[in-house]
């Protein structure tokens, strides 16, 4: 077979992978929401924006759909949301939000990276109040009137807009809102009939909170940060690395 496919079969294997955990959180996503909201898209924000993200990342129906329907029976367990705080290495701050049917595990899944690569599990409030909790809506930037959208969008929350690109180098517009208005901004947008690519929660680091270090000493963040976000039950992982 040769060095060729084995290199092949690496990628592809790292993107089923990685498929497979957007597939896992979307799927906590629409449980969450479920049990929080009911089975119905029309009458539930939360399920409407998770089942929106299942169609953006080609998850099928029929997976979507077994979701929704084991949400809503006896059986499926809740899931806890988690927030857990820490440092890693050189002093960046970790946030790690977790959803999860059982804290002992994840809180030691958690914890192990943080002690295995040099850093440390900080307390409640100690990382969080470096972030502002926000609304993110990922919007595909073709034919898009950005000026007019803005200004539109103003009085529905919007708090700032600006370019960017999707996993396939692909033209997006990102928009922030706090998240108390994340459903008014995603109502004002479904309104205009525009598609979205994604919507989450995000934690945005405050200004003048960024810490840049060298390329060695942020690869070591990095490779805690990669860690985390393989876990099952890490849903998202933000850190104010530069």
């Amino acid at each position: 077979m040769g060095r060729i496919f084995e290199t092949r079969k690496a990628t592809m294997f790292a993107r089923w992978n990685k498929m497979a955990k957007i597939f896992t959180r979307i799927t906590k996503d629409i449980v969450i929401a479920v049990k929080a909201g009911g089975p119905h898209i029309e009458s539930n924000p939360a399920l409407r924006r998770a089942v929106q993200n299942a169609r953006a990342a080609n998850m099928p129906k029929t997976n979507v759909d077994a979701a929704i329907k084991r949400a809503s029976g006896q059986d499926q367990a809740d899931y806890q949301i988690l927030l857990y705080e820490g440092y890693a290495p050189h002093g960046v701050g970790i946030l790690v939000e977790a959803a999860t049917d059982n804290v002992t595990r994840t809180v030691a899944n958690v914890r192990f990276p943080f002690t295995k690569l040099g850093g440390s599990m900080g307390t409640a409030g100690s990382v969080s109040r470096l972030f502002e909790h926000m609304g993110a809506i990922r919007l595909d930037a073709e034919g898009v009137n950005q000026e007019e959208l803005e200004l539109e969008l103003i009085d529905h929350g919007l708090e700032e807009m600006g370019e960017t690109t999707g996993e396939k180098g692909e033209k997006q517009l990102l928009l922030r809102c706090k998240f108390a208005d994340f459903g008014k901004l995603m109502s004002a947008i479904e309104a205009k009939g525009i598609a979205t690519a994604s919507t989450q929660s995000e934690y945005i680091p405050l200004p003048g909170t960024l810490k840049e270090l060298p390329e060695e000493q942020a690869t070591e963040v990095l490779k805690l940060v990669d860690m985390l976000e393989q876990d099952d039950d890490v849903q998202h992982v933000f850190h104010n690395l530069a």
